[in-house]
């Protein structure tokens, strides 16, 4: 039996037949951690099938909670979940972003100690990246990491911190020195630490993913340094591209889990408007070239660019679909259906900025791909 037909068989056998449909929110959504939630039993059940044999982070060596495929298997085993159906076990940032990180930057120890619980989804990582006064410009952070013998002292502030409420751990960007690139460096922080607070925002969509998150005093122990000081600007670069490659991939696996927009234009009766069919057959033309490109490999600051912009044009033609009924906020007279079409296309505008904006992806593509001059 070849790897594909083990892959599938297993899954077959595995995986629970409840959770081979599509979740329909992210309370659905298994994120692990410490204070995990687990939306049925089978959700749980799935996640340790799935990490006892590597498959949550599949190409990491198995010392580290992997299973130590090859990029090739690994595409097999992400293609077979797929064609099954299966839920994805495990959703997390720590998986994403911050492993392939310190498998690169790393100590053994630091390995040794996060990777097997992210792995198993026993830790769940939040990022903490932007500040009041570094967005687009990040170089410009104030956070400060003072050293004190075998502690750094941390003092400041980060904005957008993604579920920072909800998260055990941050991977944190602060400043050790004064130059503006040269000083900053890369913090593993226990958000259980003595001075850590989070604070969730309301956005307009009605959701509080984001966090405004504060340190004050926070003594965090040196050995949680990833890199070397000053490093982190380098490590920073290296997780931003795993990020916008996360983002690409997820978020085109949220398309396929739609509804066809065919059939969404049916029954709203509008199937046989000529304009909007135009408007469809371009939406499914364009996630089919982006599946492709996926699959091929590219720069992640085209992928971000190509996914999220035309996410947000997928959500806009949804909402044209479904006429004045994409317009509902709540009430009586829209459906949930109808009302998650809306909050949904109002949660697609921060699509084409968080992760590097737009306009900011756009400069990296003109210097570092095409080689444009300043």
């Amino acid at each position: 039996m070849g790897f594909r037909e083990e892959i599938r068989a297993w899954l077959l056998e595995a995986c629970p037949p409840s959770l081979r449909v599509p979740a329909r929110s992210e309370a659905e959504e298994v994120w692990g951690g410490r204070r995990a939630t687990w939306p049925s039993a089978d959700a749980r059940l799935w996640l340790e099938r799935m990490a006892a044999r590597g498959y949550t982070a599949p190409t990491w060596p198995r010392e580290y909670g992997g299973a130590g495929l090859s990029d090739e298997d690994a595409r097999v085993l992400e293609e077979e979940v797929r064609a099954v159906g299966c839920r994805p076990a495990l959703r997390s940032l720590g998986l994403w972003m911050l492993g392939p990180v310190l498998l690169r930057y790393g100590t053994e120890e630091q390995k040794r100690e996060h990777l097997p619980r992210i792995a198993r989804g026993e830790i769940r990582w939040c990022q903490g990246y932007s500040e009041p006064g570094a967005g687009s410009d990040l170089a410009s952070l104030a956070t400060r990491a003072v050293r004190d013998g075998d502690v750094y002292v941390v003092n400041g502030q980060k904005i957008w911190t993604s579920h920072a409420d909800l998260a055990d751990w941050m991977f944190c960007l602060v400043r050790t020195a004064p130059p503006k690139h040269e000083g900053i460096s890369f913090l593993l922080i226990d958000m259980a630490s003595p001075g850590v607070r989070a604070r969730p925002i309301r956005l307009i969509s009605g959701a509080s993913p984001f966090c405004e998150t504060f340190f004050d005093e926070v003594r965090v122990p040196a050995r949680n340094l990833v890199g070397r000081e000053g490093q982190g600007w380098e490590i920073a670069k290296a997780l931003l591209g795993e990020e916008r490659r996360a983002m690409s991939r997820l978020r085109e696996q949220r398309t396929d889990d739609e509804e066809p927009l065919e059939s969404l234009a049916a029954r709203y009766g509008v199937g046989d408007d000529p304009l909007l069919a135009d408007r469809i057959a371009a939406a499914n033309l364009e996630h089919l070239a982006i599946k492709l490109t996926l699959r091929r490999g590219a720069d992640p600051s085209v992928l971000k660019v190509a996914v999220t912009e035309a996410a947000k044009r997928r959500r806009e033609l949804r909402v044209a679909i479904t006429g004045f009924q994409g317009l509902g906020w709540e009430g009586e007279g829209f459906s949930p259906e109808e009302l998650a079409i809306t909050r949904d296309w109002l949660r697609s505008r921060a699509l084409t900025i968080e992760g590097g904006s737009t306009e900011i992806q756009l400069n990296i593509i003109a210097r570092r791909v095409l080689g444009l001059p300043e």
